[in-house]
């Protein structure tokens, strides 16, 4: 730019993000005139759709489109205080659980200060230590699984968050409800655990962790969630913080006018009361998982076992495969991002997307097993 003098040259230096591919993209690219044919199991996304609740509200929400929405979130944060056990004010809602990690980094973390995370969990946390020109501890996994015992190992005097997620993504994996309490109680006071649970709703109920009673007894726990995943609201982008008041009122700070759409609000609050979508996702969830991993083992195909709606699976060169599967109209994502390169993760979908990912892959694997 001609006149302009770009001073932070780092910037030019961070890694890009890459998300899973669009539909439209793709059917571009294979030079298709609709997505029709196209199954995408690349994000993460719920394949059943969004909450029929949620849909409903928006509809009726859509007219009045050209008035600003809630700015401080009221009723919102009140319905999920009441659904959750917390105060209202213990609660910031975000455009999607990213815009709040992207807060407390710019709340917590300066140059030369760290974050501790597990070195096979959502790549987003180190990417936004590194906007803040902070250190990354990429802690190894035990068999894919957080190892806490080491996390809390790597915890130094210039450690400021520790990213737990849990259930984690890419691997599926979760840590037991015992272990967690133990690790959480055992970090410096110090020290911010957030606790990314994107994916918790999709754990059978008795498996859930209750955070919030760490909320409740005032101890250093952010906790993350998110409408994308059970609520099946994701292009919303709508996610929320639990923490203490205090952490709750500064990160308020950062936090644009407006970044909570009011069709997010309309359709987030619908989707609290559809418990009954909900438990057909974590069906779907344990039908689909069932279903592929039987068909793998069949075949021989490792993969990562898994306790939500993802599942890693080994195919030797994940790059390759990911590109022979989309000509196949099959989207996944290729994991070397993450340091796997021998993976594809794919999303757990519908029982007719499943069966065109098994049906594409095992063809394709004979093939290289043969050819090499």
């Amino acid at each position: 730019m001609r006149g302009v003098t770009i001073r932070k040259n780092w910037i030019d230096k961070l890694p890009l993000y890459e998300p899973g591919r669009p539909m439209e993209e793709v059917a571009r690219e294979l030079g298709l005139d609709s997505v029709d044919d196209i199954v995408k199991l690349a994000s993460n996304e719920n394949a059943l759709g969004p909450s029929p609740r949620a849909v409903h509200a928006m509809q009726k929400e859509a007219s009045r489109m050209h008035i600003y929405p809630d700015g401080g979130s009221f009723y919102l944060r009140r319905a999920l205080g009441e659904k959750l056990g917390v105060d209202a004010d213990h609660i910031l809602p975000g455009n999607g659980s990213n815009e709040l990690i992207e807060f407390l980094a710019r709340a917590f973390l300066e140059p030369g200060d760290e974050i501790v995370m597990s070195e096979r969990a959502f790549v987003i946390y180190k990417l936004v230590a590194m906007t803040q020109q902070a250190h990354t501890i990429a802690v190894p996994m035990d068999g894919y699984t957080h190892d806490l015992q080491a996390m809390r190992r790597a915890i130094t005097p210039n450690t400021k968050l520790v990213f737990v997620a849990n259930p984690n993504n890419p691997t599926g994996t979760a840590v037991s409800p015992d272990a967690l309490d133990q690790f959480i109680r055992s970090v410096p006071e110090d020290v911010l655990v957030v606790l990314d649970e994107a994916y918790v709703e999709l754990l059978p109920p008795e498996e859930q962790p209750d955070s919030m009673r760490y909320v409740r007894e005032g101890l250093p726990v952010c906790v993350l969630r998110t409408f994308s995943k059970a609520y099946g609201l994701a292009g919303l982008r709508l996610g929320y913080a639990v923490a203490s008041k205090s952490l709750i009122r500064h990160l308020e700070h950062l936090r644009q006018p407006f970044n909570v759409n009011a069709m997010a609000h309309a359709g987030a609050l619908a989707a609290l009361d559809d418990e009954e979508h909900v438990q057909k996702t974590r069906a779907m969830v344990r039908d689909g998982l069932r279903y592929i991993c039987d068909a793998l083992d069949a075949e021989q195909i490792a993969y990562v076992p898994s306790r939500v709606n993802m599942l890693l699976v080994h195919v030797g060169d994940g790059r390759t495969v990911f590109k022979e599967l989309q000509q196949r109209h099959v989207i996944v994502r290729p994991m070397d991002g993450y340091g796997l390169a021998e993976y594809i993760r794919v999303t757990i979908g519908t029982y007719e997307e499943n069966r065109r990912f098994i049906e594409a892959l095992v063809p394709l694997l004979q093939q290289e097993s043969l050819s090499s």
